[in-house]
This record gives structure tokens, sequence and C-alpha cells, in this order.
């Protein structure tokens, strides 16, 4: 039998099937229109998570998203109903997450999928999801699929879109480095390809003279240093690294340890200080750029911030042995404001296509953890939650915003 997480009694522990189930204590006690995975006292939702496998360290998005909802739980929930959610471990392998999916669609009934991880294992599973209507809300991933009402009406992604973050990213280089010669290193995925589309399009008709080099990566590869000496050969001097944890990490350290020093751009999505840089080594990832949408809680500016208090004290109860510097444990509670809006605003009414409906009509959402001015909102035409982000510099300690919010518009 596969090793599993299971949630029982607010901690993780291993057993013999996969999954993490959490309760919400019931507010009141209406009855729910009935829908698949809906009681009048319990809504069962799934995701699937890299536990193993070559992506595992985002294996702590899903740790995070049940203690996440256990704190819920603890606070009184959702409308009077229990919250059954299932996390398994897809590997970041497309087959093992069409599997896996299956099974929490087609044997445990749940009603829509919640933030799983992954461009190409969502890519994967986007179209049987869609052709059953079932909501695949708040992925993981920000590739340009996720805003394709037409195409893909179910799907939606948790954040800022990778070409608009790409934009953001080439907009500053640019003012930085007017003279810039830059080079990409992209994973050889629709994360990687949406990325350096979309700086492309942000460099517009002067792509072609920016950029001096590129080089893909399989997410498989055991390291990307041969790419890294490719790169550095062209005379590069800003590096944009399209691609995630562990790749990422690896291109930090061996652009040091070969004297390379170009400006370093990382995504979001792969910026977290414990699980990449790290790695990495703190000292040789000094002076990276990226971007960032929530409140770091050791920025001494938050020191007394009401949401960074709340944040800490969420930490001590629910995650005592996690890394605070790991980003992930304060995005899982930032984009878990839109699933406890969209289940507020859909009261009783939970079939598929009023969640769906709920979740596409976002308004000023807020976080206790977003940046200030910083809000989500989303549209039946505009599937994007995010449009801004502020940069920011690692010190060798933390991460340093500067500059304004940047819309990716």
């Amino acid at each position: 039998m596969p090793l599993a997480i299971r949630h029982v009694t607010g901690r993780c522990v291993r057993g013999t099937t996969l999954g993490a189930t959490l309760f919400l204590a019931a507010i009141t006690s209406a009855p729910a229109q009935q829908a698949p995975g809906v009681t009048d006292t319990t809504i069962k939702i799934g995701q699937t998570v890299p536990y193993s496998g070559p992506a595992s360290v985002s294996g702590a998005n899903g740790v995070a998203d049940v203690a996440f909802t256990k704190s819920i739980n603890d606070q009184g929930g959702i409308n009077g109903r229990k919250i059954e959610l299932q996390s398994l471990d897809d590997a970041f392998s497309p087959p093992k997450t069409i599997e896996q999916t299956r099974a929490l669609v087609e044997q445990e009934q749940v009603a829509f999928i919640y933030r799983s991880i992954g461009t190409a294992t969502q890519v994967a599973i986007s179209k049987y999801l869609n052709d059953r209507k079932v909501p695949q809300l708040f992925i993981g991933s920000s590739a340009s699929a996720w805003n394709d009402p037409v195409n893909h009406h179910y799907s939606m992604g948790g954040a800022i879109s990778y070409e608009m973050e790409a934009a953001i990213y080439a907009r500053y280089a640019v003012s930085a480095k007017p003279n810039a010669k830059m080079a990409v290193l992209y994973q050889n995925d629709d994360l990687g390809k949406d990325f350096y589309s979309g700086l492309k399009k942000a460099l517009g008709d002067k792509a072609e003279k920016y950029i001096i080099k590129d080089a893909s990566l399989q997410v498989t590869d055991p390291t990307v240093d041969s790419q890294i000496v490719t790169l550095q050969d062209s005379g590069a001097d800003v590096l944009f690294v399209f691609a995630t944890v562990r790749p990422t990490s690896q291109a930090i350290r061996k652009a040091y340890d070969i004297g390379w020093k170009p400006m370093i751009f990382i995504i979001n999505n792969a910026n977290t200080v414990a699980g990449t840089l790290k790695p990495a080594g703190l000292d040789k990832s000094v002076g990276v750029v990226s971007g960032t949408y929530v409140k770091d809680p050791f920025d001494p500016q938050w020191k007394n911030d009401p949401g960074v208090v709340a944040w800490n004290a969420f930490m001590d109860k629910y995650l005592p042995a996690a890394d605070k510097t790991d980003i992930v444990n304060v995005l899982s509670p930032t984009i878990g404001s839109m699933l406890k809006q969209t289940l507020t605003q859909a009261g009783n009414d939970l079939s598929r296509e009023n969640i769906l409906k709920q979740a596409t009509n976002l308004n000023g959402v807020t976080s206790p953890m977003l940046l200030p001015g910083i809000t989500y909102n989303t549209t039946p035409t505009d599937y994007r939650p995010l449009k801004q982000l502020q940069l920011a510099r690692f010190d060798g300690e933390r991460w340093v915003r500067f500059g304004d919010v940047i819309s990716g518009e």
C-alpha cells in the first residue's frame, strides 16, 4: 500500500491510505443543496500534492493546508459544515496525478479540487475535470491556461499569472540595466514556457536585442550545472530562472560557485528561503530578486502587525515544527482566504456550478498576510485572482521589499 498522510486530531500521522481529513465545526444546521461530496453536515474536497518525487519540497503546501483547515475548524467552521480535505501524493508525476484525481472524483466523490500543486500535473487533469464539470480551484500554478474561461471553464489559478509576473521582472530589469544582456533558464514545461512567453511579450520587438541566450531544463534533470555554464559563457549580466524550487536552488548555487554574478530573478513560486535559498546557500543567494504579495513575518516593519501576530500564533499552535522562513506557510492561509470566502458566499447551495460561480465572483477579498493595497478579485471573464506584486531582494537573511506595488496588467 502507498505511504499516506492522514490528519488525526490536529496532527499528521502515517497510514496505509493516502489522505488528510479535516473537520470544520458547525455554525448552523440549515439544509444543504445536495451535490457530489455534500451532505447537510459535510463537504468533501480534494487535492494532489507532491509529497514525494522531484518536487517533494512542495509537499509542505499540503501540510500547511491541513493545518490551516484545522485552524478554521477550531474557530467554528463555515456555514455549519465540516470540510473533509483529502490531500493525496502525486509525486509530481502527471500519470500519478491523473490516477489520484480520478480516485478523488470517482471514489471519494469530492465536490471540487482545491489548490493542487504543479503546472504539468494540473494541465494533465484539466480536461478530465472540465469534462465532468468539477471545479479545479485556486491551483498551485499560474499558467495562462487557468485564465481561459472558454476552454478551461472549471479551472482557475490561485495567484498572479506567470506571464504577468515575468512582465514585472522584465520592466524592472530594463529600468535597472538599459543595456541588459539577458540569459534565460526555463523549465521545459507549461510553467517555464509561460514565463518565457511573458518575458518576450513584455520586451516586445526588443526581445531579440535583450535576450542573448537561453537554455531549458527538465524537472527530472539531476543538475542544471551545464546549462548555467553555457549561459555564463554568453556574457549575460541578467539571469531569469523560470523553474521550480530544486533547479532554481541549483542555478543560484552554480552561478555563485563559477564566479558569475548576473542580476538573478527567480519566480514567486520558488522564492522560499527554506526550500530554495538555504539549499543554495544563503550567502550565495544575496542579491537575488523576486516578487511577493505577502508580508514577510521577519520584516521588522510587521513586528507588531495584527496579521503577523495572528500568523505567528497560528504557526505556534498548528505547525510548531515547521520552518517559519518557508513562505509556503504564509501562502497557504493567505490563499485559503479565497476558499473561506467562496464557501461563505455559496451558503447552502454547494452545487458545483454555484461553487464555481462564487469562486469567479470574488471582490476585494483580503487576508491578514496580504501586503497593503493587494486584494483578491475575480470575475466570470477574468479568473486571475492577483494582478500585483512588489519586488524584493534577498539580503542573506530575508527578503527586503523595494519600490511600489506593481501591476502586471
